[in-house]
């Protein structure tokens, strides 16, 4: 206490401390501590939420099939237009991408089926399928490209799904947004 204060604060403050112990300093943070928690992605989570939000907004059919400049797109009935405008665009992280490059139709069926139940059972919203551009095939025709739009169409899980962007795999590519399953995912988020 500074000899500037008066005599009578001086004692007061004596008082009010008086049978006060002095505060252990750890010198060593974080011994002894549990570790921090790993930092949320919440960029990630809010991207999720809004397409959750979004896909439940209704102005399209079940057949709504949408083919604009070259791209073709699907979404379920009951997801809107907004949704599939913002897919298209790369509004929301790819959280996994499959690359069926080289696989034969029956392989790229079984491998692009568990990829999806994967995908879904760990609650992974936005996707990227990539099939190729059919370079390589018999007559340099898509083969695989018709086929994993065709499979995304019969997958439940699947709310939409439309062509990549170019720096995505333009049309060798689509971009796939998942129902939610409603479960909480491992920490490592590209493990699929």
């Amino acid at each position: 206490m500074g000899s500037d204060l008066p005599e009578e604060d001086r004692l007061l403050f004596q008082q009010a401390i008086q049978g006060a112990r002095p505060m252990q300093v750890n010198r060593h943070p974080g011994a002894g501590q549990k570790p921090k928690p790993r930092p949320l992605p919440l960029q990630r989570l809010r991207d999720e939420q809004e397409a959750l939000t979004q896909s439940r907004l209704s102005d399209m059919t079940p057949d709504s099939l949408l083919d604009s400049n070259e791209e073709l797109s699907f979404a379920r009935n009951g997801v809107s237009a907004d949704t599939l405008k913002k897919l298209r665009k790369g509004y929301w992280s790819v959280a996994a991408e499959l690359d069926l490059h080289g696989l034969r139709s029956d392989e790229a069926r079984e491998t692009f089926s568990e990829f999806i139940r994967r995908c879904h059972s760990r609650d992974l919203r936005c996707l990227r399928v990539i099939h190729g551009k059919g370079l390589g095939s018999v007559g340099r025709t898509p083969v695989l490209k018709q086929k994993v739009r065709a499979w995304l169409m019969q997958k439940e899980e699947v709310l939409a799904f439309c062509q990549a962007t170019a720096p995505q795999g333009g049309a060798g590519a689509v971009l796939v947004l998942l129902k939610s399953a409603g479960v909480r995912r491992p920490a490592a988020e590209n493990e699929v």
